[in-house]
């Protein structure tokens, strides 16, 4: 994919979180913040794409005035500006007590995203009757991250992908920041086209592919930077920053990835 097209005019930006747009301490660097103000002032939409619950970004959205729509649980509820619920996509309950169960057949260490909240290694009682968002394994061991992923996608109804190289995130089939950012784009009236999603891991691949320019940061997994149109700084330096200035706005940044 590298260096096989011309960047398109970009008209909406949509930045994953850890590993892109936060770097290694969770902040936000103030390059990051000057380029997204400069982004913003002329014009161009930015979102935010994110594993992360509403509860654990919408901070974020607010210190950067982000008035526009958010994209949480790798798509499983997009938010409106007034932060409105626009569009939601449950995990069956059953799916995620079945995930539960296998995650105490192999002992890893697991969290679940609900609409009530969020639960680390314990589930609550009523677990059947929560509206469940997303299902996440923590794994050490290669062989057992392997065996379970082989389980979910036998399953046949589940979106598998990862936020780093230990995990395992699961939603619902088809639920990823893709189909996220289409529907926000079709609320805008923004083509995918004119999207330039940033990100890191393998749940942000699909935005990354259907976006008209896709960045992956210089710390991304191998497989993201292999699939993308360019390849930014790493997240420790102001790599959003530096996509934002060069491909965005036209600036005669130099982009080193690493």
């Amino acid at each position: 994919m590298l260096g096989s097209k011309n960047t398109p005019e970009i008209k909406l930006i949509a930045l994953d979180m850890d590993g892109t747009l936060l770097n290694s301490d969770g902040e936000v660097s103030p390059e990051n913040r000057a380029a997204i103000k400069e982004a913003k002032k002329k014009g161009i939409h930015i979102i935010l794409s994110t594993g992360r619950s509403k509860l654990s970004c919408n901070e974020y959205a607010k210190s950067l005035q982000l008035n526009s729509y958010l994209v949480t649980v790798n798509g499983s509820e997009i938010w409106g500006p007034s932060g409105e619920l626009v569009q939601r996509n449950n995990v069956d309950a059953e799916l995620v007590q079945w995930m539960w169960e296998l995650s105490k057949t192999h002992s890893t260490k697991f969290w679940a995203i609900g609409c009530e909240g969020v639960w680390h290694n314990e589930m609550p009682d009523n677990l059947l009757e929560i509206n469940w968002l997303k299902f996440g394994f923590d794994i050490e061991d290669d062989h057992i991250r392997e065996e379970i992923k082989i389980q979910l996608s036998e399953k046949g109804a589940l979106e598998v992908t990862n936020s780093s190289l230990t995990n395992l995130e699961v939603n619902a089939l088809g639920i990823n920041k893709a189909m996220g950012i289409k529907a926000v784009c079709e609320k805008l009236g923004v083509s995918i086209d004119n999207v330039m999603a940033c990100g890191d891991s393998l749940n942000d691949i699909a935005m990354i592919k259907e976006s008209g320019w896709g960045v992956a940061m210089g710390n991304a997994q191998e497989i993201l930077k292999q699939t993308a149109d360019a390849v930014t700084e790493h997240h420790n330096h102001d790599g959003v920053a530096k996509a934002i200035r060069k491909w965005a706005l036209g600036k005669p940044v130099e982009v080193f990835s690493s």
